[in-house]
């Protein structure tokens, strides 16, 4: 399913890239971004040894209900302001393809872009419901993927459906640098420093206010 197209100069551009340079994709709505996000991104650009990271700011999660989202560009003009690392760089650019699901993104970001070292960054909540996403199978077996802990959701996502139907293709840990450079399907849950901070926490937070 696309959406309609959604263009906005400065908000939905890809960013800029060259072949043979490692990328972490991480995506997600950012409403609101918060320090938990910044930590997973902080973590995964040092333990993969990334070159860049980009944030998607999803025009809308089709698992979950969308009707009081902030706008796209408020999103990703306050995750820009929240982002002082020059290597991450914040777009919207799958409201300008009419993207819904994540596959298209992947699908499209490996075909049109050759020779990139992409990588999908996910918490480990996404990966105990990785089997919902569409197409989930397709999106392992076009880029590694990185799983990053997150507090209370270990168990679930080792065991998760997604998880063991992956089991053979998960690395080592202590090796996190090679992922980057390894032919999917491949992937590595990392362990370490962790928030306890949601996005839905801190909207029923400041809606109690």
């Amino acid at each position: 399913m696309l959406r309609p197209k959604l263009r906005i100069p400065g908000i939905t551009e890809i960013p800029p890239s060259a072949p043979g340079i490692r990328i972490g994709l991480f995506g997600g709505s950012f409403n609101p971004i918060h320090d938990g996000h910044l930590l997973v991104m902080e973590e995964t650009l040092r333990r993969l040894q990334l070159d860049a990271l980009w944030v998607l700011v999803t025009p809308g999660n089709p698992l979950k209900d969308n009707s009081n989202l902030p706008s796209l560009e408020q999103r990703v003009l306050a995750a820009r302001a929240a982002i002082r690392d020059p290597r991450i760089r914040v777009t919207g650019f799958e409201a300008a393809k009419g993207f819904s699901y994540t596959w298209q993104t992947v699908d499209f970001l490996t075909s049109s872009l050759p020779g990139r070292r992409f990588v999908w960054i996910m918490g480990a909540d996404s990966l105990a419901d990785f089997h919902r996403w569409q197409r989930w199978r397709d999106i392992a077996r076009r880029l590694p993927i990185a799983v990053y802990v997150r507090p209370g959701s270990a168990h679930r996502a080792l065991a998760s459906r997604a998880a063991n139907v992956l089991d053979y293709a998960q690395i080592d840990e202590a090796r996190p640098a090679l992922l980057a450079t390894m032919p999917p399907p491949a992937w590595i849950y990392l362990r370490g420093r962790q928030s306890t901070l949601s996005s839905s926490a801190i909207r029923a937070s400041a809606k109690a206010k």
